[in-house]
């Protein structure tokens, strides 16, 4: 597992070898400061491979989601965000929308996404797992290490 530490301290570190994220992503879960090993998926408008990702162990890792930075439905909701608690991921990123954004407040996982919606994804199973995504000037690549808090994300190549 990655400890969490503050975005400024690794950049401080790791200088030009760590990449920020530009977009300007709102912090909507319980936690502010989380850190781990990256997975990814991209889908849009469809959240059942989000879900299928979920189920499995999260070891810790952060889960980075390109969904087009679609601002039309959500993504991730209160049922979505209590099966990343579960199942032991400390994050997730997503680029697009979340909803029961009350409720996501009170769970102790860092959620990062661009916005809210209250509409309900698709849910046809239309996505890809483990592939490299790309938003905000930064490339997620599966395996690479996530650190996020209240100044942003910085990611650190494995």
């Amino acid at each position: 597992m990655v400890e969490p530490r503050a975005t400024a301290d690794v950049l401080d570190d790791e200088g030009d070898s760590a990449a920020t994220c530009e977009l300007q992503l709102r912090d909507l879960g319980g936690v502010s400061r989380f850190a781990g090993a990256i997975a990814t998926v991209r889908c849009f408008e469809d959240n059942l491979v989000v879900r299928s990702v979920l189920e499995d162990a999260g070891e810790g890792r952060v889960l980075v989601v390109d969904g087009g930075g679609s601002l039309r439905c959500a993504l991730v909701g209160e049922r979505v965000a209590s099966l990343a608690l579960e199942s032991g991921w400390s994050g997730l990123v997503i680029h697009g929308c979340v909803r029961d954004s009350v409720e996501l407040a009170t769970l102790p996982v860092g959620i990062k996404a661009v916005g809210t919606n209250p509409r309900p994804s698709r849910k046809t199973g239309a996505g890809e797992r483990d592939v490299e995504v790309r938003f905000g000037g930064v490339t997620f690549r599966p395996g690479d290490v996530l650190y996020a808090d209240e100044d942003g994300i910085a990611v650190v190549s494995s």
